[in-house]
């Protein structure tokens, strides 16, 4: 299928942590056709990038075909770890220049979720006045799985 004629999906995501590191959650926002769908999780014990990453993972892993993709998101960390550094620690083996690359499983996950897609990635700022941004900031902090 030629990526002209791929569905065209929209997605926000957020992760929330409380405190940092602590119980966090995660939410997905995804609008296709006039539809949306909401996604969300949460973890005990982890940090904000790790629910980041896990929010962008399972929007990804929720497309069931191959889709053009509007990936929006207010985490600096997964949009320059997606769109500068990638390319970068694969070559290295998952490792960062100085060594360990922190939270490898979630970004060889994304890394994997995202083949089959053509993505554009968009940081937006965090608690400004983009609505859908808003609203996945409040679904991931009300994830949040405290205890």
């Amino acid at each position: 299928m030629a990526e002209n004629e791929l569905p065209r999906v929209r997605i926000y995501t957020d992760g929330a942590c409380d405190p940092n590191p602590g119980p966090g959650g995660w939410a997905v926002l995804m609008h296709y056709k006039g539809h949306e769908k909401i996604l969300t999780g949460g973890e005990p014990d982890t940090t904000n990038n790790r629910m980041e990453l896990t929010a962008a993972v399972m929007a990804l892993q929720a497309l069931k075909d191959p889709c053009q993709v509007e990936l929006y998101t207010d985490s600096e960390y997964l949009q320059r770890g997606i769109t500068e550094w990638l390319a970068g620690w694969k070559r290295r083996g998952w490792r960062r220049k100085d060594g360990a690359l922190a939270n490898a499983d979630l970004w060889q996950s994304l890394d994997q979720a995202m083949q089959p897609h053509q993505i554009k990635w968009h940081w937006v700022k965090g608690h400004a006045d983009d609505r859908d941004n808003q609203r996945v900031d409040w679904l991931a902090r009300g994830a949040i799985k405290r205890g």
